[in-house]
This record gives structure tokens, C-alpha cells and sequence, in this order.
């Protein structure tokens, strides 16, 4: 803001000072100067808009907006003044005020070219489309630039993909962006590369392909320059649309020619081939094959080309995968379509060996095989990987000790080896021991594999990391088959590895989804952060975050992790507006509806939805009745029972479930099916939470009147809308529950490093969900009482105690599901229970709705109350007989200040245990821990029992907070 040139008047010399202080973030003395400044000059508008940006920062909105609206009224046109109000729209998240602004600007001053131009990138940014033609036409007739002209054609195509109606965006918007696009054709006007892309973009829009073919390879098609191949690869993509299989052919053969490491013409090559051949293809007589060029029909061919390509590659300097990889490719499709001619091409198991001779030091060797081990025989496995074994340089410096790698080369052929043994099953077969052993040997050639990386820097990674993952995969193999101490060794030996090359996003990962299985959070926060997960990575894997830290009780970092997650989808649509714009002043066309494809799939991401729930919920947990009233929490959130702002039909999974490396084989590996049943139970899960906070949004609408009420009056008031809107809720609950409790009776496992399960499981087994539902019905036969009167309502009274008895009884069988160690100690084996701490956290949220209901039950007896004492008053009677119910909720109170005081009780003793348990001394029995690895297990030990001791303090400390809450509760 302040990076302004010569000063041009007075008045920018005036100003600079409230820009300064502004940049550098000192708000209060930008305030105090413009304050300054409008007593000398009070109608400089720019020094008050400076003064309501200073406002703005400062937390006071409304002052700033009603200053800003006092100058917009106005409509300056002086440029400073347009762009500090420009600036202060944008803070306040309100694009559409500066539409308004400039609208009013380019009224005063119609010949203003940067006005127009504001105008149009104003209205860019609030996706006004329609206008966006018009001004960029306006501004053509102004100046008529061929750029100005090609935004609004530009803006019709946004016009058309934003059409509901695909007919409309057919029939007017495309054709008539067409025939605006041929006027500048025929008038020979076009200049740009982006014009043309832009055409393009129109004919293919229309399936015009016949067309935007013939503009790719004619005059206009010269200007495509920009990127490598891009006229090649439009005439491609339209040769395939009008399945114009002969061109493909031979285009991808001739790309082949020029470059014979390009896997995305070898794949065009071979789907073009078997086409002709299904399509019994044969070349005219005395023509040309094609437009293209010569064209391969036949197997052989196809054969002999990738041969000519693998004898030519021999001869190049640099040796190239994509020959030998093809010729793989195209044994793989000729088996798949049950054809008898790869043999022409040779034995798979021979190829792959002789791959492997060639590109094995690679680290993309593995990934390279990894898509062709399918065309190995299984009986085949241990004598492939033996053949491996046998051509790699290992050296032992002594008989019977480990044959090593003398370089890193050698090292990398061994590590591809030891990855294609775990993908081939190998490792999977091998019984407890022999697993054991190989961890010990892998360990063993990681320690060994440091010695290569003793010059890296800390933010590279050791050239023998893979040895300590797939030693760490093995280990959670024999965790999942029972062995109680393999998880410590897994998370003792991820540590080592951490500490050696401590940029190794793998170690980390691994190590927070462990630590999370085993219900440890703390360590997890400064791993995630240590991360540094950036924009889009908040949607892909934030999951790992926020689906534990709350479920573990760790409260603050809950909050914590929500935030950074909401702070960038909030961002997320004014940082797209501004990519737009920045598209639009560049020429890049093609990238406009990407971005607001990009924008669309955030806005509807599965993630944000969970976040912004459980974020909203998190808050009424941890203040509402507590430091403000429910009420007051639900209003700072602009909360609405009514309102369901989740996209469901649109919800989109952004996670990225495949970000932990895998070895394992397709058997065992994570599935399309376990993705899509994921996606389904956290819909579900989703959906069972956001009714949850819609019905405690509901309990402050439950207004009461003192006298009782009759039902035109409740109808006026529209309050019997809102119980009924509750009631509605209550139902679409149960079906949500009961679609949850049949989705988990399929009992789902996933893989280890899959999708980690909702929290779904536990709130039903434990007896949340009975509790929080009853408690909601409570609040229906609360609100009749409050609408019928005291007299006649025997019945509902009965039935409310009759609720209070029963919901105390849940909170107890609850309370119970929480006792026990968090961490045991059973013969030198260290166990934690997760699913106790969970227990508990799930108990304060449930009292924590016991008692928003309770103050609703609360400020409906009351009244009734101090009515029957002005009756006693009255009558002079003191055997006037207390109605049974405010009794019941006397008695309900106090049992819920004892269950709440004996919770308490018991987490101060889990506090204890935990301060008291000396873990440092606890050796585990295996045998496998070496010395240096002792310290490693007594740092794990130390971070679980630490996280542990900081959830129990962070659930005793709102647990106490809850049962102060409890004691106001009084009729």
C-alpha cells in the first residue's frame, strides 16, 4: 500500500503517513492521524476510508462499515480513495460493495479505461458473468484492445458452463462466443496465442471437433507456441473425439520418432493399434495412410516399432525406460485380450531382469516394475527376486556376517529388491521369527545405508530410509497378528529414523497415525506442524488432525488444528477471485474454469464440512454456559436449527488416503471399495453431527411465556414452527442413527494405513447416542408442559421423571464405560486404551448437553414456581402440594452434581496413576532393542505418557467448569 512513486499533490503527501503506519501494522496511530488529518481537511475522503481500514483491523467493523458507506455515498473518484475503499471491501469479505462502487465511478467518468477495467475485475470477482460482457464490451468500444474484446467472449463462456440449463448454454451462449471469435477471424484481428486457445476452447465446447481440428492445423494453429507439443497434443485430443484412430496412429508413432521416452504416446500408440485392428483397418490403395503419416495396424508392427525403438535406444547416450517399459505394456494388453502373440515379445520375467540390470540403481525402478508384476507367475516370486539378489555387488567383511552394499548404487539395486519381495507377498508368508529376523537385517543395512548420507543436509533424505519403513510395515504386521510390543518398536524405530533424516515426511506421517492409534496426541501436533502442509494439503491431509484431536481430549490443540484447516477454505474463495483475475489479465483462458472448478470442489470438500461442524460444536463444549450463555455462543455463530448448510448431494472426498507409502499386494492394500465405504461412513457420521448441533442450536429458540400458553398464541409467535422444527430434527436423527448402526454391522476393517474408522463405533457401543437422543426428547416433553400448564399434566410430568431417572442411569452405565487404566503394565508389555479416553470425552459432551437441557428445564419450572408462590401468598395456604416434577428435577440435578463430582474424582486418580507410573524402567521384553535404540523407547514412552496426563487434565479441567454450571442450577 505504501509503495507509491513521486508525490503527484498535496494530498498523497498528507496521506502517507496513515499508509505507513497501516503497513507496518500500527492501526491505533493510523486511527489518531487520519483523526489529525479530517480536522484540518474534512472532506478528504481517502484519510476516512484510511481511518475505517484502521477500524477494521482494530475489531470494529461496524464503525468501519458505516464510515466507509458515509464516503462510498459520496462516489469519490479519486483513485485513492477507490482503492483504500477497494482494499477495506476486500478485509470485510463484501467483493460485491466494490461493484457497486466503481459502477458509480464509471457513471461520472465514462471514458475512463482503468475504471472500466476495475469495474470488470470487480465484477470477476463475485462471478457476475453477464456483466463481466458487458463491461468487457464497453471497454472495447472505449479502447478497443483485442484483449477487452476476448474477456467479454470469455465471460460468455462462463456464462454458459454456469448455465443450469445445458440446452440454453448450447443454443446461446457458445454460438454466439463463436460467431463474436469468427468476426475477429474473418477480419484477420486475431493476434494472440490466447485468441486461439480461447476459439478452441469455444468449437470444443459446441463438439465442434471437426472444426477446432481444422483451426489447430491451419494458419491460426502456428500461434499455439507456448507449451512443448501443445498443437500435437489439441490435434490428438480431437482425433480421439472423432475417433479418428489411423491419425492417432500415426501421429503418436511420428511423436515416438522425435522422442522415444514419451509414456503418454506410447499409451495413444497402443489404444490406437488394437482399435484398427478390432476395426479390421486396412490402408487405402495409392493414398496416403493418413493426414498423419504412415500408420501400424497390425501386432506385428506394433511389435517391430517397439523393438526398432529399444535397438535405437542402445545407440543413445542416456539410457530411456520408455522402450523397454512399453514393450511390458504391451505384453500386459496382449495377455489381457487373451491374444497369443506375446511370445514374439519375450518372457516377462526375462524382461523385467534385464530392466532391472539396466535401471535398478534408479529409485524409480520399483515404481516402474510395481505396474507389471502381475504378468510374473507366483511360482515364480522367490526365484525372480533370488535371480535380483544374485546380480547385485553385496560384500561381508567377514564369513557369516550380513553381505552389504559397498556403494550407493548397489544399495539402491537392494532396496528396489527388498520392495518388490514385501509387494510380491514374500515378507507376508514369513512366520513371527523369521519376521523378527528381517526386521533386525533391514535395520541392520538402514544403519549400514547412513554412512552414504553423512554429507547430506538436514533437509534431505538418507539414501536408506526405505529399509527402516519397510522394517517399521513389518512390525505393524506382527502388531495386527497380536504382538502387543511390535507397535513400541514400530514408533522406537520411526524415531531413530526421524532423527537421522528429520525432513522425512514418511517417518512423520507414520508416526502421527500411530500415535493416534494408540490415542497420543500431543506428539502429533508438533509433527503435523513440522510438516508445514501447505494450501491445498489442509483439504488432503488435515484429516490426520482433526479427526483424533478432540477424540483424544486434547481440546486446545482441537481448536487449534480447525483453525488452520478453516482459515484456508475461508481464503480459499477470495484467493480464486484473485486467480481469476490474474487469468483474465494474462490471456490464460483455459485456467478460468479450473480454477472455479477448483473453488466449487473446496467449497463442497467432505473436510470442511466436518471441520466447520465440529469446530461450531467444539466451541459450545468448551464455552457456552460457561464463559457466555448458550444463547450468546449460538448467536456469535449466526447458528439456525433451520438451516443445513452442507452441500450433501455434492460432497466431495478431497482426502489423500494413498499419502503413506505401500508395499503391500493388491489383496492387502487399500481398495476403491474401502474408500468409497469410507466416504459413506463419514457422511454418515457427518450427518449424525450436524443434526446434534442444529438441536442444540434449537434449545435458546424455546422461547416460554410465564402465563401458559394457548395455541393461537403459540401459532402468532411462531414458537410451535420452532418445536416442530425440533421435532423434525429428532427424527431425521434416529433414521441417521439407525442408517449408522446398520453400516456397522457389516463390521469394516480397513487396512492399517487406510482411512482411519469415524468415531462412530464408540458413540453408539458406549451409550452417547441413547443419552444425547433421550435428552432431546426430554426437551419436546419439557416444551409441552411449559405450553399446557401444570394443571392436567400428571402424565407429562410422569413421563419427565421417569426421563431424568433413566438419563441418570445412561450417564452411569457411560461413566462406568470410561473406568480403568489408560496405560497398563502386564508382564514387561506396555497396552494403552484408547477407546477409554474417548469414553470420556464423549461423557462431557453428553453432560455437556444434559445441562444446556437442564437450563432450558430450568427456565421453564422457574417461573412456574415463583407463580405458585404468589398463589401460597395469596390464599395464606401452606399445604399448597408441590407439583411432582420440580421434585423429579431437584433430584435429577443433584444426582447429576454427584455422577459429575465422582467423574472428576476418578480422572484426578487416572492423574495420579499416570504422574506415578515410571515407564522408564520398564524394559520390553523382546530381545530385538538394541542400545541405541533404548533411548528412542524411552522418548516414545515418555511422549504417550505425556499426552495421555495432558488429556486427562484438559477433560478434569472442563469437567470442572461443568459442574460449577451444575451448582447455578437451582429452581
Amino acid at each position: 500500500m505504501a509503495a507509491r512513486g513521486h508525490v503527484q499533490d498535496p494530498n498523497d503527501r498528507r496521506l502517507r503517513p496513515i499508509y505507513d503506519y497501516l503497513d507496518n501494522g500500527n492501526n491505533k496511530m493510523a486511527i489518531q492521524q487520519a483523526d489529525k488529518l479530517l480536522k484540518k481537511h474534512k472532506d478528504l475522503h481517502c484519510a476516512k476510508v484510511l481511518k475505517a481500514i484502521g477500524l477494521q483491523r482494530t475489531g470494529k467493523q461496524d464503525e468501519a462499515y458505516a464510515l466507509a458507506q458515509e464516503v462510498a455515498a459520496l462516489e469519490p473518484t479519486d483513485d485513492n480513495s477507490l482503492q483504500a475503499l477497494t482494499i477495506l471491501y476486500r478485509e470485510m469479505h463484501r467483493p460485491e460493495l466494490v461493484t457497486k462502487l466503481y459502477e458509480a465511478a464509471v457513471k461520472k467518468v465514462p471514458n475512463s479505461e482503468e475504471y472500466h477495467s476495475h469495474l470488470f475485475m470487480a465484477y470477476a470477482r463475485v462471478g457476475e458473468y453477464k456483466k463481466m460482457q458487458q463491461a468487457g464490451m464497453a471497454l472495447y468500444k472505449i479502447v478497443p484492445k483485442n484483449p477487452y474484446y476476448f474477456w467479454s467472449v470469455m465471460s460468455l463462456i462462463m456464462q454458459s458452463i454456469s448455465a443450469q440449463d445445458e440446452n440454453l448454454s448450447k443454443t446461446m451462449f457458445l454460438p454466439l462466443a463463436e460467431r463474436m471469435v469468427e468476426k475477429m477471424v474473418k477480419e484477420d484481428k486475431i493476434e494472440a496465442e490466447a485468441e486461439v486457445e480461447l476459439y478452441y476452447m469455444i468449437l470444443e465446447r459446441l463438439e465442434k471437433y471437426k472444426e477446432a481440428l481444422d483451426v489447430v492445423r491451419g494458419k491460426l494453429g502456428e500461434k499455439l507456441t507456448s507449451e512443448l507439443q501443445s498443437r500435437e497434443n489439441k490435434c490428438m485430443a480431437m482425433y480421439k473425439k472423432l475417433c479418428r484412430w489411423p491419425e492417432c496412429n500415426a501421429l503418436s508413432r511420428r511423436l515416438l520418432l522425435k522422442n522415444s521416452d514419451d509414456w503418454q504416446f506410447y499409451i495413444t500408440y497402443f489404444d490406437s493399434v488394437f482399435q484398427l485392428i478390432d476395426e479390421s483397418w486396412t490402408p487405402p490403395p495409392e493414398e496416403e495412410h493418413s493426414l498423419e503419416g504412415e500408420v501400424h495396424y497390425s501386432i506385428e508392427q506394433a511389435v517391430k516399432f517397439i523393438e526398432e525403438r529399444i535397438t535405437e535406444e542402445s545407440k543413445s547416450s542416456r539410457p530411456l525406460r520408455g522402450p523397454y517399459l512399453a514393450k511390458l505394456e504391451l505384453i500386459r494388453r496382449l495377455r489381457y485380450r487373451g491374444c497369443n502373440d506375446e511370445y514374439k515379445l519375450g518372457d516377462p520375467e526375462e524382461l523385467m531382469f534385464q530392466y532391472f540390470r539396466k535401471f535398478g540403481d534408479k529409485p524409480c525402478c520399483f515404481t516402474d516394475l510395481k505396474v507389471f508384476v502381475d504378468l510374473l507367475p507366483s511360482s515364480q516370486y522367490t526365484k525372480f527376486i533370488s535371480q535380483l539378489l544374485a546380480v547385485i555387488p553385496l560384500s561381508a567383511a567377514a564369513e557369516g556376517e550380513l553381505a552389504l552394499p559397498s556403494d550407493i548404487k548397489a544399495l539402491q539395486q537392494h532396496l528396489c529388491v527388498v520392495q518388490l519381495s514385501r509387494l510380491l507377498g514374500i515378507y507376508h508368508a514369513m512366520e513371527k521369527k523369521q519376521k523378527l529376523a528381517a526386521v533386525r537385517e533391514l535395520m541392520l543395512r538402514y544403519r549400514h545405508g547412513l554412512e552414504f548420507g553423512k554429507s547430506c543436509l538436514k533437509t534431505e533424505l538418507q539414501f536408506s530410509d526405505y529399509y527402516c519403513l519397510l522394517a517399521v510395515h513389518l512390525l505393524l504386521d506382527l502388531w495386527l497378528e497380536g504382538e502387543e510390543t511390535a507397535v513400541w518398536q514400530c514408533l522406537t524405530l520411526l524415531e531413530e529414523g526421524l532423527s537421522h533424516s528429520p525432513s522425512n515426511a514418511q517417518f512423520k506421517l507414520l508416526l502421527i497415525r500411530i500415535y493416534c492409534r494408540l490415542g497420543a496426541f500431543e506428539p502429533v501436533a508438533e509433527l503435523y506442524s513440522s510438516l508445514d502442509a501447505k494450501h491445498i494439503q489442509h483439504d488432503t491431509i488435515g484429516y490426520l488432525l482433526t479427526r483424533y484431536a478432540e477424540a483424544l481430549g486434547h481440546y486446545a490443540a482441537a481448536s487449534q488444528s480447525c483453525n488452520f484447516a478453516l482459515r484456508f477454505f475461508h481464503s480459499n474463495q477470495k484467493d480464486t477471485s484473485e486467480y481469476i483475475i490474474q487469468a483474465y489479465k494474462y490471456g490464460a483462458f483455459e485456467k478460468i474454469p479450473e480454477f472455479i472448478a477448483f473453488r466449487n470442489r473446496l467449497n463442497s470438500s467432505l473436510h470442511f464440512a466436518q471441520v466447520r461442524t465440529e469446530r461450531m460444536l467444539l466451541d459450545l463444549l468448551l464455552e457456552a454456559n460457561i464463559s457466555t450463555s448458550l444463547e450468546e455462543s449460538i448467536k456469535s455463530m449466526s447458528l439456525s436449527p433451520e438451516e443445513d448448510d452442507i452441500p450433501w448431494n455434492d460432497l466431495r472426498d478431497n482426502r489423500d488416503l494413498t499419502v503413506l507409502f505401500n508395499w503391500d499386494p493388491k489383496d492387502r492394500d487399500i481398495s476403491e471399495e474401502h474408500k468409497k465405504l469410507s466416504l459413506e461412513e463419514e457422511t454418515m457420521w457427518l450427518r449424525i453431527r450436524s443434526l446434534t448441533l442444529r438441536l442444540v442450536s434449537g434449545l435458546p429458540t424455546l422461547s416460554h411465556t410465564i402465563q401458559p400458553k394457548n395455541s393461537e398464541k403459540t401459532a402468532e409467535n411462531g414458537v410451535s414452527s420452532k418445536i416442530d422444527t425440533i421435532r423434525s430434527l429428532l427424527q431425521q436423527l434416529e433414521v441417521a442413527v439407525d442408517s449408522g448402526k446398520k453400516f456397522l454391522e457389516q463390521k469394516i476393517q480397513y487396512p492399517v494405513l487406510g482411512p482411519p474408522p469415524t468415531r462412530m463405533a464408540g458413540f453408539f457401543s458406549n451409550g452417547s447416542c441413547q443419552c444425547q437422543t433421550s435428552l432431546f426428547y426430554l426437551v419436546s416433553d419439557i416444551y409441552e408442559l411449559d405450553t399446557n400448564g401444570l394443571e392436567d399434566s400428571a402424565e407429562i410430568q410422569e413421563r419427565i421423571g421417569n426421563s431424568f431417572n433413566s438419563l441418570v442411569e445412561r450417564l452411569t452405565d457411560l461413566f462406568n464405560k470410561c473406568k480403568g487404566d489408560l496405560i497398563e503394565v502386564r508382564d514387561g508389555t506396555l497396552k494403552t486404551h484408547p477407546s477409554l479416553l474417548e469414553n470420556l470425552v464423549f461423557f462431557v459432551e453428553t453432560i455437556s448437553i444434559a445441562l444446556w437441557v437442564s437450563s432450558y428445564c430450568d427456565s421453564v419450572l422457574r417461573p412456574f414456581k415463583s407463580n405458585m408462590q404468589k398463589k401460597k401468598k395469596k390464599k395464606k395456604e401452606s399445604s399448597l402440594a408441590m407439583p411432582p416434577v420440580f421434585t423429579h428435577f431437584l433430584d435429577y440435578v443433584a444426582e447429576l452434581q454427584t455422577l459429575t463430582s465422582n467423574v472428576i474424582d476418578h480422572i484426578r486418580g487416572l492423574e495420579i496413576i499416570l504422574s506415578a507410573l515410571k515407564l522408564e524402567e520398564l524394559s520390553l521384553k523382546d530381545t530385538l532393542l538394541l542400545e541405541e535404540e533404548k533411548k528412542f523407547t524411552k522418548t516414545v514412552q515418555g511422549k504417550v505418557q505425556s499426552s495421555y496426563h495432558h488429556s486427562v487434565q484438559e477433560i478434569g479441567e472442563l469437567l470442572k467448569k461443568r459442574l460449577d454450571t451444575i451448582k447455578k442450577l437451582k429452581i
